[in-house]
């Protein structure tokens, strides 16, 4: 092999011969405390602290974090949000404005500009009289923030924002984030639907449109957030960029706030079918659909947080584990690179000189896209994991009144 090849993603690289994922980056984030900030507002630093905690997804205190907090809220904005705890649901809009000196008016318009402009917390029920909370900043803020139909209706704060979330991302913020069985249920992968077609055993579990059909009209597209950020960081990829879906109530109020478009379910599946042949792989919550609204979207290995968690760090991410993993058949393999060279998650290492193969599990996510891109030799095929138990659905039931 020619040492012009080229990787469809800046993850992989192509050296010596050896086409495989690059060299996991180091965490340069350097935790601090609440003295280490003797000029910032204290109103920043109550709701710095709230967004560090465990309970929001948090890893403690750092300087990107403070600067994305003071960029997120302006000073009165943080007096009044300090007050959505992790954890606190009934906290009302008059208690706050007792605790701040505010009258209850001038807390509710902030309430709802955080809620329903800058989207940074959520509101369940009508204002005046719907439930105020804090949510993550990844998964949760960074998403619906960046939720849009195009990149031109992002502002400049917008901008702003994406590019100090990429600056917390790349100092290893979100590395450490909880692994543990229960929270690896939050979203699985899955297979390519050329490979669901003629596998029997994938259906209809895996199959889009029997996920997507409970949610019936109730169907919404958007932008990528991933792909949008890393476009502003002038990192993107020429990969399709509206594949973001929304399903249920959740979709109703995005089409409702301009935030995605109504799709039918012939064009949602064109669109995936159109991100999967370039490349993209698909992830879908687990929730009840009866219960609760979801996401899906079709995720690159070079742009996907998800994704570049596991590949750029090297730590585990919230993740279900696949229910199909590549069976490779070296009788027949030529060691191409093909499949390396395709794998979103760098998790195949092939040394096209040596004739070796190198297969992480850990990395694997069941995409398939080994085997769609394995047409040499036909050596690589997809079976069912042994054991594999159907994720449990995640408790998410909140979204559905949102």
């Amino acid at each position: 092999m020619k040492e012009s090849t080229h990787s469809p993603h800046r993850l992989i690289q192509v050296k010596n011969g050896v086409i495989g994922p690059v060299n996991p980056k180091k965490r340069t984030i350097k935790l601090k405390v609440i003295g280490d900030y003797p000029g910032v507002p204290k109103a920043f630093l109550d709701v710095a602290q709230n967004y560090a905690d465990k309970k929001l997804r948090g890893h403690g205190l750092c300087d990107e974090l403070m600067e994305l907090i003071q960029h997120m809220f302006t000073e009165k904005e943080a007096m009044v949000c300090r007050h959505l705890k992790p954890g606190v649901w009934d906290l009302s809009p008059q208690e706050i404005g007792k605790r701040e000196n505010f009258s209850v008016n001038d807390v509710l318009e902030i309430l709802d500009r955080l809620a329903k402009e800058k989207r940074i917390i959520m509101r369940m029920g009508d204002s005046p009289h719907g439930i105020y909370f804090a949510i993550p900043i990844v998964p949760g803020a960074f998403e619906t923030v960046l939720a849009h139909t195009s990149k031109d209706q992002l502002t400049s704060w917008h901008l702003k924002f994406a590019k100090l979330f990429e600056n917390l991302f790349n100092a290893g913020y979100t590395a450490d984030h909880d692994d543990t069985p229960a929270n690896k249920s939050v979203i699985r992968y899955l297979p390519i639907n050329k490979l669901v077609e003629a596998n029997s055993t994938a259906l209809p579990a895996d199959k889009l449109e029997s996920i997507y059909e409970p949610f019936g009209k109730s169907l919404a597209i958007t932008q990528c957030q991933c792909r949008m950020t890393m476009d502003i960081v002038e990192q993107g990829c020429d990969r399709p960029m509206e594949v973001c879906t929304i399903m249920g109530p959740l979709a109703e109020q995005s089409i409702q706030d301009g935030r995605s478009r109504r799709v039918e379910m012939k064009e949602l599946l064109e669109i995936k079918a159109k991100a999967e042949a370039s490349g993209l792989v698909t992830w879908t919550m687990n929730v009840d659909p009866e219960k609760s609204s979801s996401t899906s979207c079709s995720c690159c290995g070079c742009c996907c947080h998800y994704m570049r968690k596991v590949s750029e760090f090297s730590m585990p991410a919230a993740i279900y584990p696949p229910k199909f993993l590549p069976v490779f058949n070296f009788a027949l393999c030529t060691n191409c690179g093909k499949c390396a060279l395709a794998c979103p998650m760098g998790a195949i290492e092939v040394d096209t000189r040596r004739k070796t193969f190198r297969h992480d599990k850990s990395r694997c996510i069941g995409c398939g896209q080994c085997v769609v891109n394995c047409t040499k030799s036909n050596s690589i095929s997809m079976d069912v994991v042994t054991n594999y138990e159907e994720p449990p659905f995640m408790g998410f039931g909140g979204l559905s009144d949102l």
